[in-house]
Order: C-alpha cells, then sequence, then structure tokens
C-alpha cells in the first residue's frame, strides 16, 4: 500500500511542477539543535563522525530542504520521499517513511491555494473518505494575545485547544483572571467553512484577526470550488506542531486510521529565523501510517472447514475436498471444528453450520 501511494503521490507532485529533492540520512546535529521548537520536543539519534564532529539521523526533512535552499525570485517547488528516524525508547529508534511537498519563495495566495488542493487530493489518493481540517495560526495566535498574560498561559491554553478542552480553557482562564470566552468559542468553531465562517468572523476584533480571517475565507471559498469541497472543515484544535507554523495550518485523516495521515501550513517564521528573505508553505504524509490500510480484512481463517469421522468413505473425503479446491475455496478437513471460522461449513458426518 505505501509504495502504490508514495508512487501515485509522486506522479501527481510532478503534474504541478514539483521537481525530486533527495538528501543524506544525516545531518549535522547543530542544526536540529538551533531550532529545537521546531521539532516539537523529537528526541535525536546522534553519532560521532569519523572527524569527530557530532552528526545525526535526521528526525526532519522540512529543516534540511530549508537550510539547503537559496533565496531567490524564482519559486523553489519540491517533492521528497524520505524516511526519518525518532526515537522509540530507550533502547532503539524508529525509521518513518514520508512523502510531501515544500514551496519555497516569494508566496502568494495562488501558492496557498494549490499547496492545499494538493494535500486534498494526495489524501483523496489514498482513500476517497478523507477530511481535511484546516484553521489558521494568526487567528489562534491573535485571540490568545489577546489575553495572555505570559509565556506559561500561552503553552498551556494551546494545548487545552488543541484538545478541545473547553473546561480546562475556563479553569486555566479563571485562575490567571483573564477572560477565556473567545478561547472556548473557538475549539467550539467546528465544521463545513459556509457554518463555522460566520461564527468565526465574530470572534476576530483585532485588525492582525481579521487579516488572518480574511485569508482563511478567500482559501476556503477558493477551495470550495474544487471537487472537494465536502471533504473539508475548520477545527482550530489543529494548531501545527512546534512554534514555527504562522499562517494557515492543516491536518488530513483516513477514515479506518485513528491518526492523521498528513500535517502542514505555512512557516514564513522558520525561514526568517534561519536567516532566508522567503515564504514557505508544505505539508507530510506519513506514509508509514498506511501499513495494512486497504488490505481486505478476512474474518474467516479459511473459506471452508469439511468435517469427517472413520464413517466416512475417504474417497468421498477427497473428492470433496478437491471439488472445494477447484472452485476457489481454501479448504480444511477436520475431525472436529474447534475454533477454525469459516464462512461454510460441509459436514460429510450429517449437518451443521459454521
Amino acid at each position: 500500500m505505501e509504495k502504490t501511494v508514495a508512487n501515485n503521490l509522486r506522479e501527481l507532485y510532478k503534474k504541478y511542477g514539483y521537481l525530486p529533492y533527495k538528501m543524506s540520512k544525516f545531518e549535522e546535529y547543530d542544526l536540529y539543535a538551533r531550532n529545537k521548537e521546531f521539532l516539537d520536543g523529537a528526541r535525536i539519534v546522534t553519532f560521532n563522525d569519523t572527524d569527530g564532529k557530532l552528526l545525526a539521523l535526521k528526525p526532519d526533512i522540512t529543516l534540511s530542504i530549508v537550510k539547503n535552499d537559496q533565496d531567490g525570485e524564482e519559486k523553489r517547488k519540491v517533492y521528497y520521499n524520505e524516511n526519518v528516524y525518532r526515537v522509540r525508547n530507550e533502547s532503539g529508534f524508529k525509521e518513518l517513511l514520508q512523502t510531501g511537498v515544500e514551496c519555497i519563495g516569494k508566496l502568494d495566495l495562488y501558492d496557498e491555494y494549490e499547496t492545499l488542493y494538493l494535500a486534498a487530493a494526495s489524501l483523496n489518493a489514498i482513500s476517497e473518505n478523507f477530511i481535511l481540517d484546516i484553521s489558521h495560526r494568526g487567528i489562534l495566535t491573535s485571540l490568545i494575545e489577546e489575553n495572555s498574560p505570559d509565556k506559561a498561559f500561552t503553552k498551556n491554553v494551546m494545548r487545552l485547544i488543541a484538545e478541545k478542552n473547553a473546561h480546562g480553557i475556563f479553569s486555566l482562564c479563571e485562575n490567571y483572571g483573564v477572560n477565556g470566552d473567545k478561547l472556548v468559542a473557538l475549539t467550539q468553531t467546528y465544521g463545513m467553512p459556509e457554518t463555522a465562517l460566520p461564527k468565526l468572523e465574530k470572534l476576530c476584533e483585532s485588525e492582525e484577526a481579521k487579516e488572518a480571517f480574511e485569508n482563511l475565507k478567500t482559501l476556503c471559498f477558493m477551495m470550495q470550488k474544487t471537487e472537494f469541497k465536502d471533504n473539508l472543515r475548520l477545527d482550530f484544535s489543529v494548531v501545527g506542531s512546534g512554534n514555527y507554523y504562522d499562517g494557515v495550518v492543516f491536518s488530513g485523516f483516513i477514515d479506518g486510521i485513528g491518526s492523521a495521515v498528513l500535517s502542514g501550513g505555512r512557516y514564513d517564521q522558520l525561514l526568517t529565523r534561519m536567516g532566508k528573505n522567503s515564504g514557505a508553505i508544505g505539508f507530510a504524509v506519513y506514509l508509514d501510517l498506511l501499513e495494512g490500510f486497504g488490505e481486505k480484512r478476512k474474518t474467516e481463517d479459511v473459506d471452508v472447514v469439511v468435517l469427517y469421522d472413520d464413517g466416512v468413505e475417504m474417497q468421498t473425503l477427497i473428492k470433496t475436498v478437491q471439488t472445494l479446491i477447484a472452485e476457489g475455496n481454501t479448504v480444511s478437513a477436520q475431525r472436529a471444528k474447534g475454533g477454525l471460522r469459516c464462512k461454510k461449513l460441509v459436514d460429510l458426518t450429517g449437518g451443521g453450520k459454521c
């Protein structure tokens, strides 16, 4: 499943002018040490090179792409299909396969739309039963800053919003003596854009929030003109990992998989931090979560169980089994059915149901 999806996505991204990007398994550890906020607490696998330099198995792909990007007027559009490495426990690490796209340069509204469209198309390439949840970090940040007394409050309320924990937000705001009505209302602003946007607009009173709202509304309007209009939802529990997102953010979910299989957003702040005079937007598809997805889940051990005893003639048993196999069945001949699950029971001893 993962290889088929990766191949289909590669062809999709090529159609929109994205070029392949290959990278080494290793990066200098200093790159990740200087950008810990971007990694959102991910633990890193490190080792010493032969010259004593501290290297790391890459836990992230975007950082490597941004690091090696050269500022310029032309937009750089790349896609990748790479492994990342994350510490699983004290005894080892896990290799995770990701594919995705990054668009870097002097970005505009079209680039944001195209990235959202490709995110939806990527999910659709896995399953038609998907939801793309969209929010905007600019709105979220503005509403928090209206009430935030300190960094601890901001960190905690962001976590509670991601959890959709209205009670926790009320309690936190009460402890700090601030009004949490807007923040609670934000967590309850969920649904298709045509129903959620009017509720959201009432919450956006500052100039920053209004500007972010107009950006989000325009993107939703553009996406509603596509074949994926019924797959869109506004959901402000989508906050984006780390502290680098500063625009539209989104996550993708597939029916039958418990975790988000896609996430992304706009992250100009990261480029500014790394001395780049550009904007950036992109997303990753977590192909490792697709393992086993789409495979037919069998509820039976075999198609047919044939029961026999000493009173059944051997040639009758053989002929029965061979005939059933010739018909395309899997067959198990048994003296007692036991715990075997089957679609059909053929009881040569005299009747019975599977």
